[in-house]
């Protein structure tokens, strides 16, 4: 018998291996449940080192803490302004309209109640939707995981955040009974327009409380859960009623409502969309935020603040502007301005701080300095009536030398002998600087502090020709003694400040700078500055009623100003550049003017006229009657 061939590999004096033997069913029992172990034991330490990183769910309570809510409203009682985030007061289950959870439920979470937190089969549907769809058209999310998520955890998008909201999930279903789950669900769930919770959504959307809901309100609240900015009803109607529709299509099939009542809250489905914010007077908005912790401490309750804005002449002073700018910004190179509007008593009642509050929200009315020019003479004047002079007294328009400085006249030209009064009307620079010597510059200063202007004046003769920069809320704030008889005043906002539940934290009780001026001098001053109206470089501001008031025109056209008065009104104008760039040719007696004409006349139309504090204005003659005593001398 021929030898059996050796197997390859194999030395001729080794034996070939047996066969190894199968394993038996045993050592894949024990490997299996080794690794089993192994994998418990892994899982767990890696959900033990989430649970390290999680925050402490026994401070659920605390953790809903939220900052107050400051809403500012104008003297018609519209908001104008709201300091942060809306929330609602918590409104139970048992409160709101079944409509309500229901819709929330059909669109967000239908298997709320039988899942333990994590829904896998919603989970699963939802990434099945998503891939058919070619995008995220369902959260796969429950809402127990959403509560969790907005409780507890920030808004990024990592797998560590995910593990650490299912646990929180689990958690929660362990502590709270599933009706308080979607109780915390629905009162603090972001629902657009910077609203929290359903009451909210439901009185900033339909003005209304919660429990009063349409069913296709809650359905159209419900909606907004998964987009609230793509679904803002204020923003976008059509979108809005658009998922409104798929909510209520979602509560149908899940059994909540007939298609018959579906239809019906369709047909009923033209709701009303109160008005927010009215989007005017945002300057003063700021303003009057701004001091508000002045006047009530630290800020730990939502309040309501009740100023002094009128909303008709916010808007007239705000179109008035912005039409003056867009016909001269380009051909008189006039970029900005600014309007205040006061009662004699120093309420506000109109504030533009800029052409465009979205693309500059710097105040020119508060925050910015500039130079008054000519605007700045009648505290030179005043003080030179306190010093002794009278309106009629004869100054000489004249060449003037003081140590080398030569100040000159606007027209270039002299006019020799000149009343106090015509010199002023007229803003002759000449006279002003004659004034401003015999007064004296610290007399001229004391002057303007007793007015209230606070700012720093420089102790010079400059000062009669206005080149100390002040706000245009003060310096219009200081011929407020000029309308009111003499009393200096402070500007104000707000009339009161009150809690939600009407507890008043601030209520304005008066109060000002004193008297400025003697009462004659106020008269006498009155009577000048009338005259710049009638006869003098602000014609173009001129009323159906006593008025007065002052042009001023800084160097090279920087800066333009009218500011002015009537019995019931105070207002300011200015109109220039942000960079300081000269205008072409734009004066006191021009744009600004024109806005302080267009502002004074609509604010005061209805309304009688009334003689300036302490003087009388002469009759108006009519031309023949002026022709006639021009001819005979009478």
């Amino acid at each position: 018998m021929a030898p059996s061939k050796q197997p390859k590999n194999v030395k001729k004096d080794q034996k070939p291996s047996p066969d190894k033997p199968r394993r038996s069913w045993w050592f894949w029992l024990s490997n299996g449940v080794s690794a089993l172990i192994w994998l418990i034991l892994l899982t767990a330490g890696v959900l033990g080192y989430f649970a390290l990183g999680l925050p402490n769910v026994d401070d659920v309570v605390a953790s809903t803490r939220r900052q107050p809510i400051v809403v500012v409203r104008d003297a018609a009682g519209d908001d104008i302004a709201r300091l942060g985030a809306l929330y609602g007061d918590a409104v139970s289950i048992d409160d709101m309209p079944p409509a309500l959870p229901a819709a929330v439920l059909a669109i967000e979470d239908r298997r709320f109640y039988t899942h333990l937190g994590l829904d896998p089969r919603g989970f699963a549907r939802a990434m099945l939707a998503n891939v058919r769809a070619g995008s995220v058209v369902q959260g796969g999310s429950t809402i127990t995981q959403q509560v969790a998520k907005n409780l507890f955890l920030t808004p990024e998008r990592t797998i560590a955040r995910k593990i650490r909201e299912a646990l929180l999930a689990l958690w929660l279903e362990q502590k709270f009974t599933k009706d308080q789950i979607l109780t915390l669900y629905l009162n603090r769930v972001y629902l657009g327009a910077g609203t929290y919770g359903v009451e909210a959504a439901s009185r900033t959307y339909f003005d209304k409380p919660a429990r009063n809901l349409t069913v296709y309100q809650s359905a159209m609240i419900a909606g907004l859960m998964r987009a609230p900015s793509r679904y803002n009803p204020k923003t976008d109607i059509d979108a809005a009623r658009s998922r409104t529709s798929v909510v209520l299509g979602a509560m149908v099939d899940a059994g909540y409502i007939t298609s018959a009542q579906a239809d019906t809250a369709k047909r009923g489905g033209q709701v009303n969309v109160s008005k927010g914010p009215s989007g005017r007077g945002q300057y003063f908005a700021d303003w009057v935020l701004a001091n508000l912790d002045e006047l009530v401490g630290p800020i730990e309750d939502d309040l309501i603040v009740h100023t002094t804005l009128d909303p008709s002449l916010q808007s007239v002073a705000e179109r008035s502007l912005v039409f003056a700018l867009k016909n001269s910004a380009r051909t008189r190179e006039a970029s900005q301005g600014a309007v205040i509007v006061l009662s004699p008593e120093g309420a506000v009642r109109a504030m533009i701080g800029g052409r465009d509050y979205q693309s500059s929200q710097f105040n020119r009315a508060v925050q910015a300095h500039r130079q008054p020019g000519s605007a700045f003479k009648p505290f030179v004047f005043l003080s030179g009536l306190e010093a002794g002079l009278t309106p009629t007294d004869i100054l000489v328009d004249a060449p003037i030398n003081i140590d080398g400085w030569r100040p000159q006249n606007f027209s270039g030209t002299y006019e020799g002998p000149i009343a106090v009064e015509d010199a002023l009307a007229r803003s002759i620079n000449t006279v002003a600087v004659r004034v401003a010597r015999k007064a004296g510059p610290t007399a001229i200063i004391d002057t303007a502090r007793r007015a209230g202007i606070s700012t720093a004046l420089t102790n010079d003769l400059g000062l009669a020709l206005g080149t100390s920069e002040v706000s245009l809320i003060e310096l219009t704030a200081a011929y407020a003694p000029f309308a009111n008889g003499g009393v200096a005043i402070v500007p104000y906002g707000i009339l009161d400040v009150v809690t939600t539940d009407g507890r008043v934290l601030y209520q304005r009780q008066g109060g000002g700078l004193g008297r400025a001026a003697e009462p004659e001098h106020i008269d006498m001053m009155n009577r000048m500055l009338a005259k710049t109206i009638t006869d003098g470089t602000g014609k173009t501001a001129q009323l159906d009623r006593p008025s007065a008031g002052k042009t001023g025109t800084s160097q090279d056209f920087r800066d333009a100003w009218f500011v002015g008065y009537t019995t019931d009104l105070v207002a300011g104008v200015w109109i220039g550049n942000d960079d300081g760039g000269g205008m072409k040719g734009v004066t006191g007696g021009g744009l600004p003017a024109q806005v302080w004409r267009d502002v004074m006349l609509t604010a005061h139309r209805g309304t009688p006229a009334k003689a300036l504090a302490g003087w009388t204005p002469p009759e108006p003659v009519d031309p023949l009657t002026r022709l006639w005593r021009r001819l005979t001398g009478g």
